[in-house]
């Protein structure tokens, strides 16, 4: 069990939040006798507020090869292999590491598709495009409406809710990193061997569909390895803050024990 060693998660927070969300899955699995950690992306040590007061230069620059070096650094630094988990953009880092050989087991939450999976999907292209201003892209950062983070990270909360989550966690995001998403650098090799891959969807996520990360799922093909797909209903784009979050850490907490 993975608990009874004292196995390290670290948590790869997805673009456009702030690396906070996870404050309160460290606590809950810390509480079940994991260690964790949860690194912010480059540039992005700061609050929510200061960060969309005064955003960092270099933020505009961030690239997919970049956040890829910078997470696997950090766990160059660890005692062993943690178990990755990533959001939204995050789950599509936790892939890549994960087929670097880098992490112990991946939990994938409403993953960005790796581009290979994804070059037909003319949906997809409108939602990325649709979230971007073209006309500052590659040249500075940019802060989602709130009326696209309605729309496509928090249906099914309350407004309250929607705003409360907009000010606390929306911070200015890289343009240019999106693009990366059909680069060569987003490419996965699903045949290859992995360590455990478990897939987390929500029937309410309209920006990552639940039809898109099974399809990510299914794509794995090799027999040697641990491939798991979980959909759960009700759960939105942002689930890291819906109030059914604890019992899809649970679900993940019994998986971990399970392979481990």
């Amino acid at each position: 069990m993975y608990a009874a060693n004292r196995k390290t998660i670290m948590f790869i927070t997805g673009a456009f939040i702030n690396h906070s969300c996870w404050e309160e899955w460290s606590a809950f699995f810390e509480s079940k006798g994991y260690k964790t950690v949860a690194p912010p992306w480059p540039y992005k040590n700061e609050t929510s507020q200061t960060l969309r007061q005064q955003p960092h230069p270099k933020i505009a620059a961030i690239r997919l090869a970049v956040l890829l070096e910078y997470y696997t650094e950090i766990i160059a630094k660890l005692p062993a292999k943690p178990i990755l988990i990533g959001h939204s953009y995050g789950g599509l880092l936790t892939q890549l590491l994960i087929q670097k050989e880098l992490g112990y087991a991946g939990i994938c939450i409403h993953s960005i598709p790796p581009g290979n999976l994804i070059y037909f999907n003319m949906g997809f292209y409108k939602k990325i495009g649709s979230i971007l201003n073209f006309s500052c892209f590659g040249r500075k950062s940019y802060l989602m409406p709130f009326k696209k983070w309605q729309q496509y990270f928090t249906g099914q909360m309350s407004f309250v809710e929607q705003k409360e989550t907009y000010e606390q966690l929306l911070i200015p995001e890289s343009q240019i990193l999106f693009r990366d998403i059909f680069s060569k650098t987003a490419k996965v090799d699903f045949k290859k061997k992995h360590a455990p891959l478990l897939f987390v969807s929500g029937s309410e996520d309209f920006f990552i569909p639940a039809s898109i990360q099974y399809s990510n799922f299914k794509k794995y093909k090799n027999i040697h390895s641990i491939t798991c797909y979980k959909e759960f209903q009700n759960s939105n784009h942002l689930v890291l803050k819906q109030q059914n979050w604890e019992y899809i850490a649970a679900f993940i907490t019994d998986c971990l024990e399970k392979i481990g």
